[in-house]
């Protein structure tokens, strides 16, 4: 997930943030999670240190804590253990020095890390190019006055103020530890230093490493007789990625299989802490396996770990792993990667390390507002010899009746999970492009149509295939709905859920859970074979039980004579090409139209490339002349560049989306679906493609005081009169022809539903709705029909949220936002600021507070607090006008909860 977004919307316009990165910074006895932001501005750069919360999606999700000026008085360097160098699956440990400060960052392993190191370095560099050139940094002293007062900075700007003030008061005064030289090294002075590989063994079996290989690929030259070198590219070009895919075309010619076995762990821990050995799930094999996958849901159920993404029980049950290995092997930590209470972890035995490569992690929230993280999926992907690998551990939607709403969840993480290629040439690599895919974790699926008690007696009898035949997730894959062409094996233990904690003994609760199969392990890919897949009964510090499987899969390994002599045949017959050719394709259609486009829908239309030329091809689409991308906000071309060997075709998705950024222009009538895009050929011609359509106008995207004006659906409005409306609403002073409603009357039928149908609804504003229903409420609300909304009431809830965060305008207007923060410490000035709001404005803020302290008389039932409502609605209701630190978010929740708890005027 690309965090720099975030930062980017904390910055002013002519500020940009290049890449950003998530990282520790390490204190001398504990670590914290920050967020780095490579910025430019002016010709000078500067790193931005900032707190986050969850995985930064939103400025709203980050704060600034630190800047640190890359000048010459700015060095990094790496230090890392020899321990920590020999595996290549390790993180990166690097030293910020700026002055007389220091900070030491743990970052990460994977390419995102070594592409933000990279560019620090060239900023670096650049300043050393121009030592007399002056470098002010007048541009960062308005963050100085922002961070001020978090710790002391003794520099005229702000750089490593709180953050390094604090680890040098954690920093223990003996240093002794700098003199052990055989446990650090320094591998840079005043730059920043590539991560040295590994040393590997010297191999009986002729492989070498993927890096070697790659570098044959780029190294590779072309003979004298090639005059124009036609195929000569930069690094990973168009001749790299001809040998690249010729070379995976003829795999089959230089590699062969090799057994490894693979241990795939899953535990909903219920928010637990360890309190017994997990040795007996982790080590019930009889010889230690090769890898390690274990995967953790609830990981951590307090609302800090759910809005702040922060847990000490990460560290506690990572602890609790690491004991509880085979005790006859030892293993390197390859990767952890957590989104709030999901967790997955990657061990390899230490002989292995050497071998995994590109290991990369993901993270995707399907929680409400496809934003929150406690539900959704973490995932590992990485290269072992020549087999790629993914690793995805799941929570999913709970509740018996919402498997559809699991499938949602499903579909959701398979296309919005997408790793970062260390080609940046390459588009992302989604979870279903890898030879083996391994999916585990709490997937939530039940035993319906069979009342508890004929369940338990089926569970007594063990007829396991029976009850199987009433599993959910079962019948969602025989209508091939969800996991289509992945495999699970047979279960022959009892369901994992729900037990009492600390014991064996089935729910008791009220509430007596049906037993259920939620916890699952499945896999994808070609030569694998399970050895067994159980469940742990041993373990009871949970309500679910932990669930394991070990797989042997034949992994792809290199022989390197066979592969040479493929390469250089493959080089040879490339440089056998004319290079008077020139590359040529036959595009499938050049005008697309996208009929009837609506809010928060996507519509896609393929258009296919044929290479019919003589030579393999590049494409890309690219920009138009005084325009920042190369096509318009709400339109995407996947893959948008791209590679075609001879003869090849490849299809394109073009897609359409509005979304809130992008509506109200078009809801105005002052943006149209309409644009051309430049599909252009390295070495040869360009192709225009035309897109066109129409949009649906929504009442999502569209301002409170146009909807007041409106008493018909939007959609039966002529356009021209939408806008002559919206135009109307942003002039004060503009005569109005009659009387407006009191609040948009879209927003009434919403919150009148809900009081009327989900005031007592458990886990409302909490849970997220289904994606179809969304779509059936909106065209509700923008068409009329039917009269009163259909689907549940958590998709109503989530519908109710998503139009306030589609409001161009929020509720409390940008132009209160100051006001507000400053009188919070008060009721009365709280009070004071809503009755100066435009009065369309006025009306739906104490709407909603009067709803709102409706739900708090019943949260005996909804599990709502005044805590939980003021958190996500305040962001809502009240959002900053640029960027907002912590302070600043805990300042518009205690303005907003004034409200909740002593009433409006």
């Amino acid at each position: 997930m690309d965090q720099s977004v975030a930062i980017q919307e904390t910055l002013e316009r002519e500020e940009n943030c290049l890449i950003a990165v998530q990282c520790d910074v390490l204190f001398d006895d504990f670590s914290e999670s920050r967020l780095l932001g490579l910025v430019e501005c002016t010709k000078e750069h500067a790193i931005f240190i900032y707190n986050h919360r969850r995985m930064a999606i939103t400025a709203d999700d980050v704060s600034l804590e630190d800047v640190v000026p890359i000048s010459l008085e700015f060095s990094v360097v790496e230090v890392s253990s020899p321990e920590e160098l020999a595996v290549v699956g390790g993180d990166t440990r690097v030293r910020v020095s700026y002055q007389e400060e220091q900070l030491e960052l743990r970052l990460p392993f994977g390419s995102q890390s070594r592409l933000f190191l990279s560019e620090v370095n060239r900023a670096w560099s650049d300043v050393c190019k121009s030592p007399n050139e002056p470098h002010k940094f007048e541009w960062i002293s308005k963050y100085h006055k922002a961070t001020r007062g978090q710790g002391v900075v003794k520099q005229t700007f702000a750089p490593l103020g709180n953050t390094i003030t604090k680890l040098n008061q954690h920093r223990k005064t003996d240093k002794t530890s700098d003199k052990k030289g055989s446990t650090e090294k320094e591998k840079a002075s005043n730059s920043v230093a590539q991560k040295s590989k590994a040393h590997p063994s010297t191999e009986s079996q002729g492989n070498f490493s993927r890096e070697d290989r790659d570098d044959m690929v780029r190294s590779s030259s072309h003979t004298p007789s090639n005059k124009a070198q036609i195929l000569a590219m930069p690094q990973f070009g168009l001749r790299d990625n001809l040998i690249k895919c010729e070379l995976l075309k003829n795999e089959d010619l230089y590699t062969y299989l090799e057994d490894f076995s693979i241990f795939l762990g899953t535990y909903n821990v219920n928010g637990q802490t360890p309190k017994e050995s997990l040795r007996p799930w982790l080590g019930c094999t009889l010889n230690p396996p090769d890898i390690y996958c274990v995967g953790f849901q609830e990981l951590d159920l307090s609302k800090e770990a759910f809005f702040f993404n922060d847990t000490p029980k990460e560290l506690e049950w990572t602890k609790a792993v690491s004991e509880s290995l085979h005790p006859d092997a030892k293993y390197a930590l390859v990767k952890l990667v957590r989104l709030v209470g999901i967790m997955l972890i990657f061990y390899v035995k230490k002989e292995h390390a050497e071998f995994v490569s590109d290991v990369e992690a993901e993270t995707v929230g399907t929680g409400i507002m496809g934003r929150m993280g406690n539900k959704g999926a973490v995932a590992i992907r990485f290269r072992f010899h020549n087999s790629d690998i993914c690793v995805v551990n799941s929570h999913l939607a709970a509740h018996i009746e919402e498997y559809e709403r699991r499938n949602q969840d499903y579909r959701d993480i398979c296309s919005r999970l997408q790793f970062r290629q260390l080609d940046p040439t390459q588009p992302p690599l989604t979870i279903m492009k890898h030879d083996v895919i391994l999916w585990i974790g709490d997937l939530n699926y039940r035993i319906s149509d069979l009342e508890v008690d004929h369940v338990k007696e089926l569970i007594s009898k063990k007829e396991f295939e029976t009850l199987h035949s009433y599993d959910q997730l079962k019948r969602q894959i025989d209508e091939e709905a969800v996991f289509v062409g992945f495999v699970e094996g047979g279960i022959e233990f009892q369901p994992t859920y729900k037990y009492d904690t600390g014991s064996d003994m089935w729910d008791t609760s009220e509430k007596c859970r049906v037993p259920a199969w939620c916890d699952r392990i499945l896999w994808r890919g070609k030569n694998i074979k399970q050895q067994h897949y159980q469940s742990h009964m041993a373990l009871k510090t949970s309500d679910h039980k932990p669930v394991s499987s070990m797989l042997v899969t034949g992994i792809k390994r290199v022989n390197a004579e066979d592969y040479k002599k493929t390469f250089e045949e493959i080089v040879r017959n490339i440089d056998k090409m004319e290079n008077e050719c020139i590359p040529s394709v036959t595009v499938s259609k050049q005008e697309l139209h996208f009929k009837d486009v609506k809010y928060m829908q996507h519509q896609a239309e393929t258009l296919s490339l044929f290479n019919d030329g003589q030579v393999p091809c590049q494409f890309e689409f690219i920009q138009k002349p005084n325009e920042p991308t190369y096509c318009k906000p709400w339109l995407t071309a996947n893959p948008p560049k791209g590679f075609i060997a001879q003869g090849g075709s490849v299809e394109i998705e073009l897609e359409v989306f509005v979304n809130r950024s992008t509506a109200p222009d078009l809801n105005s009538g002052k943006e149209q679906i309409e644009d051309i895009l430049v599909l252009h050929l390295e070495r040869g011609k360009d192709y225009f493609i035309s897109v066109a359509g129409n949009y649906q106008s929504s009442c999502y995207g569209t301002s409170i005081q146009s909807l007041c004006q409106l008493r018909e659906p939007i959609q039966d409005m002529p356009q021209e009169t939408l806008r002559e409306l919206m135009e109307m609403s942003g002039d004060g002073n503009a005569a109005k022809t009659e009387k407006p409603l009191d609040i948009p009357k879209e927003l009434w039928m919403m919150v009148d539903h809900l009081f009327r149908n989900a005031i007592k609804q458990e886990d409302i504003f909490q849970q997220p709705g289904l994606r179809s229903e969304f779509a059936e409420i909106r065209d509700c609300l923008d068409t009329g029909m039917p009269d009163s909304l259909p689907g549940s009431n958590h998709s109503v809830a989530e519908a109710l949220l998503l139009f306030l965060d589609a409001l161009p305008e929020p509720v409390v207007p940008f132009s209160f936002y100051q006001q507000c923060l400053e009188s919070c410490p008060s009721a009365s000035l709280c009070e004071k600021v809503i009755s100066m709001l435009p009065q369309c404005h006025q009306n739906v803020f104490n709407y909603l507070a009067a709803f709102l302290r409706e739900l708090l008389k019943n949260s005996a039932s909804n599990r709502l607090d005044v805590s939980i409502l003021a958190t996500i609605f305040a962001s809502l209701v009240l959002r900053s006008p640029t960027k907002q630190d912590l302070a600043e978010k805990r300042k518009t929740q205690e303005f907003f909860q004034h409200f909740l708890t002593q009433g409006s005027s």
